[in-house]
């Protein structure tokens, strides 16, 4: 993206944009004609299936008030039990407390550019797919990454923090 083009993106999604290009990622934000605040929103705006979303959910960590962000499989439940088993106690993030860590709105949060670096977990059901999706800082933005991108561009490790699918 040129500056031209970024400067008319909204301020979440050219934050977003500038961290993965100075991270060298080769697919650049994509907006969306419609919102997609939910994981099902984003897999019909994309065509692909739910699961292939990387929803990000923040929680906040009862000890010191950080934010925890887990960056889940979109046809997948957090387990709280075993995030808290990793990073310790965590409860609910109200809309404010999202928007004040991350700088994003809830339905637009971003796995990077945060305005606060949280402490991520990535759910390893992700690397079900070779290709998934994640929002961009901004309910109608998304970009493209693989598992493996996710990794790189985060830092963050790799772990089991879903429940298991409904048989």
């Amino acid at each position: 993206m040129c500056g031209t083009e970024l400067s008319s993106l909204p301020d979440g999604v050219q934050r977003v944009a500038r961290a993965l290009q100075v991270a060298g990622h080769p697919h650049a934000p994509r907006m969306l004609d419609d919102a997609a605040r939910t994981a099902q929103q984003a897999a019909d705006a994309l065509g692909i299936g739910v699961g292939q979303i990387a929803k990000s959910i923040i929680f906040r960590r009862k000890d010191d008030d950080a934010a925890v962000l887990v960056i889940t499989s979109g046809d997948r439940r957090v387990d709280e039990k075993k995030v808290a088993a990793l990073v310790g106690k965590i409860g609910r993030a109200d809309a404010g407390f999202v928007k004040a860590r991350t700088g994003f709105t809830i339905g637009g949060v971003s796995p990077v550019a945060h305005a606060q670096p949280p402490v991520t977990l990535i759910d390893r059901e992700l690397y079900r797919f070779d290709e998934i999706w994640a929002a961009a800082g901004h309910p109608h933005g998304v970009f493209r990454l693989a598992p493996a991108d996710l990794e790189k561009l985060t830092q963050a490790p790799v772990a089991d923090v879903v429940q298991p699918p409904a048989a």
